[in-house]
């Protein structure tokens, strides 16, 4: 395999967790790894879909036993990857997908260095908006919070190894497929 990690990152809203969780389904090579967060579960999750839930005291325990391979605080909650979820995925030669704050990248590149990373761009600040609201039925609380680190996410899209604008999903999948699979080999 040409590739043993691929990371998605995007701002919130922008369609990376139903790209990395379709794919997974249709490629036996590809495992999406499910990170550990301490947000709380959103309608129709459960625990390990799509994370693992903590409480904050076990989330920063497990910071201290280096537990994580990198951990980030994301809209006032924590998200973090572990080692032996990573591993595991090796010993079964696949390659490990991911979405990941943007935050966590350099980590994952400079402890891994043939890491390949995918940018997921919306066609629009004010789409990315309306895709939240959507998704989470109604203005979200930290919905300013959101908005202000999406535009600082976005101006770091050009140091990713590809980027995808999501207009129509479709079509935007179906290039985010292509990569996927000239970095499987």
């Amino acid at each position: 395999m040409k590739t043993r990690l691929i990371i998605v990152a995007a701002p919130s809203g922008a369609g990376k967790s139903s790209f990395v969780e379709r794919i997974s389904k249709e490629n036996p090579r590809l495992v999406d790894i499910i990170t550990f967060t301490t947000r709380s579960m959103r309608k129709g999750e459960s625990e390990g879909t799509p994370y693992h839930f903590l409480t904050v005291d076990d989330f920063e325990k497990k910071i201290r036993e280096g537990f994580f391979v990198e951990w980030a605080k994301v809209h006032n909650n924590y998200y973090g990857t572990s080692y032996e979820s990573i591993e595991s995925t090796w010993k079964k030669n696949c390659c490990a997908i991911m979405d990941i704050d943007i935050q966590g990248v350099e980590t994952f590149k400079r402890k891994f260095d043939d890491t390949k990373t995918i940018f997921i761009l919306p066609p629009s600040i004010d789409e990315l908006r309306r895709r939240i609201e959507k998704r989470d039925g109604g203005v979200p609380a930290d919905i300013e919070v959101r908005m202000a680190n999406a535009q600082k996410e976005l101006l770091e899209a050009s140091k990713y190894d590809y980027q995808i604008v999501n207009d129509v999903f479709e079509d935007s999948y179906a290039k985010f497929k292509k990569i996927v699979e000239e970095l499987l080999g």
